[in-house]
């Protein structure tokens, strides 16, 4: 009887080991990435920790903090939500307007100095880490000329996440 039972808990700690993790594994083995969704008490912190995290950046070059307006914020939110409806990444809008004339029409009375996009699932760090491993978006963020920062996303309801970032002086 000692055997059977020692046998039957051998067994089911075999079984145990076997059974997965419940992650879902893509084409390369890796763990797929977990779908970031963006709740309405996350809004406020996430621009926050954007600025907080590019004035970092900036500060390590010496570089002058920015910091937010509302302005460039309206015109990031506005491009986020209409590269969703055009369904492409592009600096253009659909009505043919450029990242300056969104900065104008959201009534930025300063320079628009660089805007960046992305669209992912991605967290807005992940966003703001890729954007450093390129050398023209990683100008957009470092620009000594920059003395503002509007950041914005839309998420659709799949989870893809429209980012922008748009500069002024």
């Amino acid at each position: 009887m000692i055997r059977a039972t020692a046998l039957l808990m051998a067994a089911s700690l075999a079984l145990t080991a076997c059974t997965g993790t419940g992650e879902q594994l893509g084409p390369d083995g890796k763990p797929l990435p977990k779908l970031y969704r963006i709740s309405a008490s996350d809004s406020g912190k996430i621009e926050q920790r954007v600025v907080e995290a590019v004035n970092s950046l900036r500060a390590v070059r010496g570089t002058a903090p920015v910091v937010l307006s509302p302005e460039l914020n309206q015109a990031a939110l506005i491009h986020s939500r209409d590269m969703a409806l055009q369904n492409r990444p592009w600096h253009w809008g659909s009505d043919g307007s450029s990242p300056l004339d969104r900065a104008k029409r959201a009534g930025f009375a300063g320079a628009f100095l660089g805007e960046n996009i992305s669209e992912t699932y991605e967290t807005e760090t992940e966003t703001l880490s890729a954007w450093m491993n390129l050398a023209d978006t990683r100008d957009v963020i470092l620009n000594p000329e920059a003395r503002y920062m509007g950041f914005a996303w839309f998420q659709e309801s799949s989870g893809k996440i429209w980012w922008t970032m748009v500069t002024g002086k």
